[in-house]
């Protein structure tokens, strides 16, 4: 980046920070008076912090306020940090529970980013790194993800990218990935199985904040040999109930009962075997 670039830059931080003073409304001459800047610069910045959404102009008084995208920022910052602490303490019970990995994670461009992440105890474990981004349709906390995604901003996302074959499991197909997620959405719980990587399963289910809106996902991973269908049925439970304990810290009121985990019917392949049977 150029040094006029960066000072670009540093001036429109500097301009946004002006409205840490709490005033609602600030014209172009207060906003130059304070920062220093000359009119021009000052004008060139407002038109493209207002062209972005971080401002918005009041055509009445000729003033600037903060615009919606500041607070949607905002939200997006105090999402992710409640949901940390919100889901640390059900993380470790959830691990001590099921001695597998337990893990959080958030959907952003159609990828997992695992925020949070409490390692197995046993010496055979997986090694997802916190903060490694993995491709949301063939994971677990992806599907819960894209499953809770409204209808509309679903289908954007996954027109807007191919579904790349990580593995022979992998969902590429566009179809069977929506039908599965319409699956997913009706029982409250999803599986992954082989479709990342060969020998792997997880579990997950939907974190949500006090809006009711599903913000995270939360599962635990493993070695297919510990995480074979009926250890699977076993452990959906544990898992949506983590999920309702991490949603409830966010301020959700759960409803009266939990769907019933059952197990999700079997894709079949071209060699006509379930696409989800353990290899």
């Amino acid at each position: 980046m150029s040094d006029a670039a960066l000072t670009t830059v540093q001036n429109a931080a500097r301009l946004l920070k002006a409205f840490l003073s709490r005033d609602e409304l600030l014209g172009p001459s207060e906003l130059g008076r304070r920062l220093g800047l000359g009119k021009s610069t000052v004008h060139r910045l407002l038109t493209t912090l207002t062209a972005e959404g971080l401002l918005e102009h009041d055509p009445r008084s000729g003033g600037y306020r903060l615009g919606i995208v500041m607070f949607e920022l905002g939200e997006a910052v105090r999402v992710h940090m409640d949901l940390h602490a919100a889901a640390g303490p059900v993380l470790g019970m959830l691990r001590e529970e099921t001695r597998e990995t337990a893990q959080v994670g958030v959907l952003d461009r159609g990828e997992v980013v695992y925020v949070d992440r409490l390692e197995s105890s046993h010496t055979l474990r997986l090694f997802t790194e916190t903060g490694r981004r993995v491709p949301a349709h063939c994971s677990s906390s992806g599907k819960v993800l894209l499953a809770f995604l409204p209808q509309r901003a679903r289908a954007d996302l996954l027109d807007s990218r191919p579904l790349p074959a990580l593995t022979p499991d992998t969902i590429t197909d566009p179809a069977l990935l929506c039908a599965e997620l319409d699956q997913v959405r009706a029982r409250g719980w999803a599986e992954a199985v082989n479709e990342r990587e060969i020998g792997v399963a997880s579990i997950a289910a939907p974190v949500r904040d006090h809006r009711g809106d599903v913000v995270a996902a939360i599962s635990i991973g493993a070695p297919i040999i510990r995480l074979g269908a009926a250890q699977r049925r076993r452990l959906a439970r544990p898992v949506m109930e983590a999920g309702d304990a991490v949603s409830r810290r966010l301020g959700w009121t759960a409803p009266a009962t939990l769907p019933p985990a059952s197990t999700r019917p079997a894709r079949a392949t071209t060699t006509g075997r379930p696409a989800h049977a353990d290899r």
